[in-house]
Protein backbone atom coordinates (compact mmCIF):
# COMPACT_ATOMS: atom_id res chain seq x y z
CA UNK A 1 0.00 0.00 0.00
CA UNK A 2 1.49 3.47 -1.23
CA UNK A 3 2.20 5.75 2.01
CA UNK A 4 0.08 9.01 1.95
CA UNK A 5 2.54 11.87 1.41
CA UNK A 6 3.04 14.54 4.43
CA UNK A 7 1.27 17.26 3.65
CA UNK A 8 4.44 19.60 3.05
CA UNK A 9 5.41 17.37 0.22
CA UNK A 10 2.20 18.42 -1.64
CA UNK A 11 3.28 21.76 -0.99
CA UNK A 12 4.56 24.12 -4.86
CA UNK A 13 7.42 25.80 -4.89
CA UNK A 14 6.47 29.28 -4.08
CA UNK A 15 4.49 31.88 -7.26
CA UNK A 16 6.41 34.84 -7.86
CA UNK A 17 3.37 36.99 -8.97
CA UNK A 18 4.88 40.00 -10.33
CA UNK A 19 2.80 43.31 -11.40
CA UNK A 20 3.17 45.36 -14.62
CA UNK A 21 1.43 48.28 -13.60
CA UNK A 22 1.91 50.61 -16.90
CA UNK A 23 4.25 49.59 -19.99
CA UNK A 24 5.14 52.36 -22.41
CA UNK A 25 2.44 53.29 -23.86
CA UNK A 26 -0.89 53.29 -22.16
CA UNK A 27 -1.75 56.51 -19.95
CA UNK A 28 -4.89 57.92 -18.08
CA UNK A 29 -7.28 57.80 -20.71
CA UNK A 30 -6.92 53.83 -20.78
CA UNK A 31 -6.99 53.75 -17.75
CA UNK A 32 -7.88 56.83 -14.69
CA UNK A 33 -5.85 54.26 -12.40
CA UNK A 34 -2.74 53.52 -14.92
CA UNK A 35 0.32 54.88 -12.17
CA UNK A 36 2.72 57.36 -14.20
CA UNK A 37 4.60 59.45 -12.04
CA UNK A 38 7.19 57.91 -8.94
CA UNK A 39 4.43 59.08 -6.34
CA UNK A 40 1.83 56.60 -8.09
CA UNK A 41 4.25 53.58 -8.83
CA UNK A 42 4.80 54.21 -4.91
CA UNK A 43 1.23 53.76 -4.07
CA UNK A 44 0.85 51.38 -6.88
CA UNK A 45 3.58 48.90 -4.73
CA UNK A 46 1.67 49.56 -1.59
CA UNK A 47 -1.29 48.10 -3.28
CA UNK A 48 -0.16 45.34 -4.45
CA UNK A 49 2.63 43.58 -2.55
CA UNK A 50 -0.37 43.38 0.26
CA UNK A 51 -2.77 41.96 -2.59
CA UNK A 52 0.47 39.51 -2.96
CA UNK A 53 2.91 40.79 -5.94
CA UNK A 54 6.84 39.98 -4.89
CA UNK A 55 8.00 42.24 -7.62
CA UNK A 56 7.39 45.28 -9.55
CA UNK A 57 8.08 45.70 -13.13
CA UNK A 58 8.02 49.41 -13.84
CA UNK A 59 8.29 52.26 -16.65
CA UNK A 60 8.86 55.38 -16.53
CA UNK A 61 8.07 58.56 -18.26
CA UNK A 62 9.42 62.03 -19.16
CA UNK A 63 7.39 65.12 -18.96
CA UNK A 64 5.34 64.43 -21.85
CA UNK A 65 4.55 61.07 -20.63
CA UNK A 66 6.45 59.10 -23.22
CA UNK A 67 8.24 56.04 -22.57
CA UNK A 68 11.61 57.00 -20.88
CA UNK A 69 14.57 54.94 -20.62
CA UNK A 70 16.64 57.44 -17.90
CA UNK A 71 18.83 56.32 -14.88
CA UNK A 72 17.77 59.34 -12.88
CA UNK A 73 14.17 58.77 -13.80
CA UNK A 74 14.34 55.23 -12.26
CA UNK A 75 16.12 56.24 -9.22
CA UNK A 76 13.39 58.73 -8.55
CA UNK A 77 10.71 55.94 -8.89
CA UNK A 78 12.85 53.31 -6.96
CA UNK A 79 13.47 55.65 -4.36
CA UNK A 80 9.60 56.18 -3.88
CA UNK A 81 8.94 52.96 -3.89
CA UNK A 82 11.53 52.18 -1.65
CA UNK A 83 10.05 54.27 0.47
CA UNK A 84 6.82 53.43 0.67
CA UNK A 85 7.30 49.29 0.75
CA UNK A 86 11.13 49.35 1.87
CA UNK A 87 12.28 45.97 0.65
CA UNK A 88 9.13 43.64 0.12
CA UNK A 89 9.31 44.53 -3.54
CA UNK A 90 12.04 43.38 -6.44
CA UNK A 91 11.70 47.08 -8.37
CA UNK A 92 12.32 45.54 -11.96
CA UNK A 93 13.20 47.92 -13.81
CA UNK A 94 12.67 47.63 -18.40
CA UNK A 95 14.94 48.31 -20.84
CA UNK A 96 12.18 48.54 -23.49
CA UNK A 97 12.68 49.99 -26.75
CA UNK A 98 9.36 51.22 -27.62
CA UNK A 99 10.87 52.32 -30.76
CA UNK A 100 12.81 55.03 -29.22
CA UNK A 101 15.94 53.16 -28.53
CA UNK A 102 18.54 50.80 -30.13
CA UNK A 103 20.39 48.22 -28.21
CA UNK A 104 23.92 50.36 -26.88
CA UNK A 105 21.53 52.89 -25.72
CA UNK A 106 19.83 50.07 -23.81
CA UNK A 107 22.91 48.77 -22.56
CA UNK A 108 24.25 52.26 -21.34
CA UNK A 109 21.14 53.15 -19.16
CA UNK A 110 21.15 49.82 -17.27
CA UNK A 111 24.69 50.26 -17.03
CA UNK A 112 23.89 53.72 -15.81
CA UNK A 113 21.55 52.34 -13.41
CA UNK A 114 22.88 49.47 -12.13
CA UNK A 115 19.11 48.05 -11.37
CA UNK A 116 18.24 45.06 -8.76
CA UNK A 117 16.35 43.33 -11.45
CA UNK A 118 16.08 44.51 -15.14
CA UNK A 119 13.82 42.74 -18.17
CA UNK A 120 15.53 42.43 -21.62
CA UNK A 121 13.82 41.61 -24.42
CA UNK A 122 16.11 39.21 -26.52
CA UNK A 123 14.97 40.50 -30.15
CA UNK A 124 15.79 43.85 -28.93
CA UNK A 125 19.36 43.39 -27.54
CA UNK A 126 20.63 41.24 -29.58
CA UNK A 127 19.04 41.32 -32.61
CA UNK A 128 21.57 39.59 -34.55
CA UNK A 129 24.36 37.89 -34.66
CA UNK A 130 26.23 41.52 -35.16
CA UNK A 131 25.44 42.04 -31.32
CA UNK A 132 26.31 38.72 -29.79
CA UNK A 133 29.90 40.12 -28.66
CA UNK A 134 28.49 43.46 -26.91
CA UNK A 135 25.80 41.18 -25.77
CA UNK A 136 27.92 38.80 -24.44
CA UNK A 137 30.15 41.90 -22.49
CA UNK A 138 26.82 43.29 -21.01
CA UNK A 139 25.15 40.00 -19.52
CA UNK A 140 28.92 39.30 -18.17
CA UNK A 141 28.77 42.45 -16.72
CA UNK A 142 24.81 41.96 -15.19
CA UNK A 143 26.29 38.47 -13.52
CA UNK A 144 28.89 40.33 -11.62
CA UNK A 145 26.78 43.02 -10.69
CA UNK A 146 24.54 40.09 -9.45
CA UNK A 147 21.56 42.06 -10.93
CA UNK A 148 18.65 40.18 -11.45
CA UNK A 149 18.28 39.05 -15.20
CA UNK A 150 14.77 38.86 -16.80
CA UNK A 151 14.83 37.57 -20.80
CA UNK A 152 11.67 38.52 -22.70
CA UNK A 153 10.55 36.02 -25.42
CA UNK A 154 7.99 36.46 -28.11
CA UNK A 155 7.48 33.41 -30.03
CA UNK A 156 8.98 29.78 -29.39
CA UNK A 157 11.24 30.49 -32.14
CA UNK A 158 12.87 32.99 -29.65
CA UNK A 159 12.84 30.27 -27.14
CA UNK A 160 15.13 27.95 -29.49
CA UNK A 161 17.58 30.68 -30.23
CA UNK A 162 17.53 31.83 -26.48
CA UNK A 163 18.62 28.09 -25.55
CA UNK A 164 20.88 28.11 -28.21
CA UNK A 165 22.57 31.86 -27.20
CA UNK A 166 22.72 30.07 -23.43
CA UNK A 167 24.60 27.01 -25.04
CA UNK A 168 27.26 29.56 -26.27
CA UNK A 169 27.85 31.42 -23.19
CA UNK A 170 26.47 34.50 -24.71
CA UNK A 171 24.12 35.28 -21.96
CA UNK A 172 26.58 34.44 -19.35
CA UNK A 173 26.32 31.86 -16.23
CA UNK A 174 23.05 32.17 -13.75
CA UNK A 175 19.50 32.14 -13.44
CA UNK A 176 17.46 34.32 -16.19
CA UNK A 177 14.11 33.62 -15.48
CA UNK A 178 12.70 33.93 -19.14
CA UNK A 179 9.39 35.70 -19.57
CA UNK A 180 7.10 34.02 -22.16
CA UNK A 181 4.83 36.91 -23.68
CA UNK A 182 1.42 34.82 -24.71
CA UNK A 183 0.47 36.02 -28.29
CA UNK A 184 1.42 38.80 -30.14
CA UNK A 185 1.57 42.82 -29.83
CA UNK A 186 -1.52 43.50 -32.06
CA UNK A 187 -4.17 45.10 -32.15
CA UNK A 188 -7.15 43.37 -29.95
CA UNK A 189 -5.09 40.69 -28.64
CA UNK A 190 -6.21 38.06 -26.89
CA UNK A 191 -4.65 35.15 -25.65
CA UNK A 192 -6.11 32.36 -24.08
CA UNK A 193 -3.96 29.64 -21.63
CA UNK A 194 -3.11 27.39 -25.26
CA UNK A 195 -0.90 30.36 -26.17
CA UNK A 196 1.33 28.95 -23.12
CA UNK A 197 2.09 24.78 -24.70
CA UNK A 198 4.36 26.09 -27.78
CA UNK A 199 6.67 27.50 -25.36
CA UNK A 200 7.17 24.98 -23.04
CA UNK A 201 7.29 22.60 -26.16
CA UNK A 202 10.18 24.37 -27.26
CA UNK A 203 13.04 22.90 -25.53
CA UNK A 204 13.70 21.94 -22.37
CA UNK A 205 11.73 24.72 -20.13
CA UNK A 206 14.20 26.29 -18.02
CA UNK A 207 14.03 25.95 -14.21
CA UNK A 208 12.36 29.24 -13.43
CA UNK A 209 10.20 30.67 -16.51
CA UNK A 210 6.90 33.20 -16.32
CA UNK A 211 4.73 34.30 -18.50
CA UNK A 212 2.30 37.56 -19.35
CA UNK A 213 -0.82 37.49 -21.34
CA UNK A 214 -3.76 39.82 -23.24
CA UNK A 215 -6.78 40.50 -22.10
CA UNK A 216 -9.53 38.97 -20.07
CA UNK A 217 -8.00 35.64 -20.14
CA UNK A 218 -4.70 36.89 -18.32
CA UNK A 219 -5.99 35.40 -15.23
CA UNK A 220 -6.86 31.60 -17.10
CA UNK A 221 -3.56 31.98 -18.27
CA UNK A 222 -1.77 33.13 -15.01
CA UNK A 223 -3.84 30.28 -13.47
CA UNK A 224 -2.16 27.67 -15.62
CA UNK A 225 1.12 28.87 -15.96
CA UNK A 226 0.89 28.42 -11.81
CA UNK A 227 -0.26 24.68 -12.26
CA UNK A 228 2.75 23.41 -14.96
CA UNK A 229 4.94 25.01 -11.88
CA UNK A 230 5.59 28.54 -14.05
CA UNK A 231 5.38 31.59 -12.54
CA UNK A 232 2.80 34.95 -13.69
CA UNK A 233 3.05 38.81 -14.47
CA UNK A 234 -0.20 40.62 -14.38
CA UNK A 235 -1.10 44.07 -14.24
CA UNK A 236 -2.32 47.07 -16.70
CA UNK A 237 0.66 46.72 -19.07
CA UNK A 238 -0.49 43.86 -21.32
CA UNK A 239 -4.26 43.37 -19.79
CA UNK A 240 -7.34 46.26 -18.22
CA UNK A 241 -9.87 43.85 -17.74
CA UNK A 242 -11.38 41.61 -15.23
CA UNK A 243 -12.33 37.56 -16.22
CA UNK A 244 -16.18 38.39 -17.23
CA UNK A 245 -14.83 41.40 -19.75
CA UNK A 246 -15.04 44.70 -17.32
CA UNK A 247 -12.47 46.87 -16.62
CA UNK A 248 -10.03 46.10 -13.74
CA UNK A 249 -10.50 48.10 -10.34
CA UNK A 250 -6.41 48.32 -10.28
CA UNK A 251 -3.35 47.07 -10.80
CA UNK A 252 -4.06 45.44 -7.30
CA UNK A 253 -7.48 43.56 -8.29
CA UNK A 254 -5.17 41.52 -11.21
CA UNK A 255 -2.96 40.87 -8.47
CA UNK A 256 -5.11 39.81 -6.32
CA UNK A 257 -6.74 37.62 -8.96
CA UNK A 258 -3.61 35.73 -9.49
CA UNK A 259 -3.22 35.06 -5.87
CA UNK A 260 -6.49 33.36 -5.86
CA UNK A 261 -5.74 30.65 -8.08
CA UNK A 262 -2.42 30.28 -6.48
CA UNK A 263 -4.76 29.40 -2.93
CA UNK A 264 -7.04 26.97 -4.92
CA UNK A 265 -3.93 25.29 -6.30
CA UNK A 266 -2.85 25.34 -2.73
CA UNK A 267 0.43 26.86 -4.08
CA UNK A 268 2.01 29.26 -1.70
CA UNK A 269 2.93 32.68 -2.67
CA UNK A 270 6.50 34.23 -2.96
CA UNK A 271 8.01 36.84 -1.15
CA UNK A 272 10.06 39.36 -2.52
CA UNK A 273 13.20 37.77 -0.50
CA UNK A 274 11.84 34.19 -2.05
CA UNK A 275 12.36 35.90 -5.48
CA UNK A 276 15.73 36.95 -4.45
CA UNK A 277 16.95 33.27 -3.36
CA UNK A 278 15.57 32.21 -6.73
CA UNK A 279 18.26 33.80 -8.52
CA UNK A 280 21.14 32.20 -6.16
CA UNK A 281 19.53 28.97 -5.66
Amino acid sequence: MTAIAPAEALLWPPLVIANAPNGATRTKTDHPALPMTAAELARNAAEIVEAGAALIHIHVRDAEGRHLLDADAYREATAAIRREVGDRLVVQATSEAAGRYKAPEQIAVVRALRPEAVSLALREIIPDEAHEAAAADFFAWLRRERTLVQIILYSPEEVLRYHALKGRGVLGEGEDFPLFVLGRYTSGQVSTPADLVPFLAAGTPPRLWAMCAFGPKENACATVAAGLGGHVRVGFENNLFAPDGTMAENNAAQVRRAAEGARLLNRPLATADVVRGLYAA
